[in-house]
């Protein structure tokens, strides 16, 4: 068994003695999906528990360290904590009520343990959260991508670097992303709802999606803008007012 299975189940062990707790639910690779488990992944999962018990559990650690001590951790939401075990195993969890649980957009849960008497389809859940735009379009990802193009080439030439750094090699690749999954939507790997930069390695090879190219880091941002452009010109019907403001932005000379 994977270590961080082990962990979850003597976990669960140390919980069913405590009358407060309801349910164990593992989430990400220690989820549905743990044949993704690896020497790289980190501990994810949800304790559900009685009304009113949330606090404890998110504030005191006995439960947590009882099969292995707690290293490090800090609580980074009211909900929970990161922590670090003494053996290296690092993990992420929330400490919900069954209410709290049910009006949370989750996948792929799997139930590690849970009482007998607890409600059915505690993993279950609903779709998850449409993106924060309801514009799921190609032409707007399209355009958003564009012009994420032209604000950060400014910020380069303004010199503020990081800024622009996140405009093009960032929030542009994040569309470059969005596009990928509207255009080509039978690509055979497992998208992360949450995060779309999961896992877009095992399901793109370089020649369809250069990202060495558009993310090559801090000091060059043009030749991450121009790579780009490139991919979308090829790709879209890119309109050539903003296409040309562009290609100007990427040869003007910087302030100063």
């Amino acid at each position: 068994m994977h270590p961080m299975l082990r962990r979850l189940d003597d976990l669960a062990a140390h919980l069913a003695t405590r009358p407060d707790t309801v349910a164990l639910l593992g989430l990400g690779s220690a989820g549905t999906a743990y044949d993704r488990l690896d020497a790289h992944s980190d501990l994810d999962f949800f304790l559900v528990v009685a009304d009113g018990a949330v606090p404890r559990y998110v504030e005191s650690l006995d439960w947590l360290a009882a099969p292995c001590p707690v290293a490090y951790s800090f609580a980074n939401e009211r909900h929970g904590r990161k922590v670090l075990y003494a053996d290296g195993i690092f993990a992420e969890y929330a400490v919900f009520t069954v209410d709290e649980l049910a009006r949370l957009p989750f996948t792929g849960a799997r139930v590690v343990w849970q009482r007998p008497d607890a409600p059915a389809g505690l993993a279950e859940c609903g779709p998850p959260p449409r993106p924060a735009t309801p514009y799921d379009t190609v032409e707007f990802h399209l355009n958003e991508a564009l012009t994420n193009l032209y604000v950060g080439l400014h910020r380069e030439l303004r010199g503020e670097r990081l800024s622009a750094s996140r405009f093009i090699q960032s929030y542009a690749v994040d569309r470059v992303l969005a596009l990928l999954r509207l255009t080509a939507p039978d690509v055979a790997h497992r998208r992360d709802p949450f995060d779309p930069s999961r896992r877009v390695e095992q399901a793109y090879p370089p020649e369809v999606l250069p990202l060495a190219g558009m993310v090559p880091g801090y000091r060059d941002n043009r030749a991450a803008a121009r790579v780009t452009l490139g991919w979308l010109a090829d790709r879209f019907p890119v309109d050539p007012v903003i296409a040309a403001a562009i290609r100007g932005l990427l040869t003007a000379p910087a302030d100063g």
